[in-house]
């Protein structure tokens, strides 16, 4: 079941975060990819390999919908990611070696997670990113699932999974989020921008009404 208020009012507030953040990166060179982060791949041990088990409060989500719904909406691998917790095999999913310059939305709503620009190779077979577009959208919690401990992170708008965040991360952040790509969905960045300016313009329409 969705909320059309909620789900409208999180896009307005989106679109302004996301077009501060697009001005600001507008000014900075795209960095190169940076290599060194580590987490061994060593089969079911792996930090990164692992699936996780936090218990996520769905009811201050935006965007909300059956289990029924959820299969029907995503893919196998995206249900079993995204709303199971699952992870998927490294180096065999669809962005860990994407080049291409754009933004990665959450696979279960209209949400922009992370930016390709802070996207680097980590050698862990997983898309890697030094920070998301804005931390509003993707929240932390403490999982001690398998005898470890460790930050997993999950999108705030729908509560979708996403993955776990490291601290052995390369500079600025020092932070590498560690991101399935099933519960991602790539937009170019002409497309991003065409998203960013149709949203703004709904940002500015609202607030234009008395």
């Amino acid at each position: 079941m969705k909320r059309p208020a909620l789900i409208a009012s999180s896009l307005v507030g989106a679109a302004a975060l996301v077009a501060v953040a697009l001005a600001v990166d507008a000014k900075k060179p795209e960095p190169a990819v940076v290599a060194g982060a580590s987490c061994p791949i060593d089969g079911p041990t792996s930090a990164c390999g692992l699936p996780s088990s936090v218990v996520i409060d769905m009811s201050k989500t935006a965007v909300q919908h059956t289990d029924a719904e959820w299969q029907k909406l995503l893919t196998p691998m995206q249900y079993q990611v995204a709303r199971q917790q699952g992870t998927e095999a490294p180096f065999a999913n669809e962005y860990w070696d994407n080049h291409a310059d754009g933004v990665y939305f959450s696979a279960c709503s209209d949400t922009p997670l992370f930016d390709s620009r802070d996207k680097f190779n980590s050698g862990t077979g997983w898309p890697s990113f030094t920070k998301p577009i804005q931390t509003e959208f993707v929240a932390v919690s403490r999982d001690t699932s398998h005898g470890m401990t460790r930050d997993e992170v999950h999108c705030t708008v729908d509560g979708g999974h996403l993955g776990h965040v490291f601290e052995d991360g390369p500079e600025p952040t020092g932070l590498r989020y560690c991101i399935n790509s099933a519960s991602l969905r790539f937009v170019p960045r002409k497309e991003y921008e065409a998203w960013v300016a149709k949203h703004s313009m709904t940002t500015t329409t609202v607030a234009a009404k008395p």
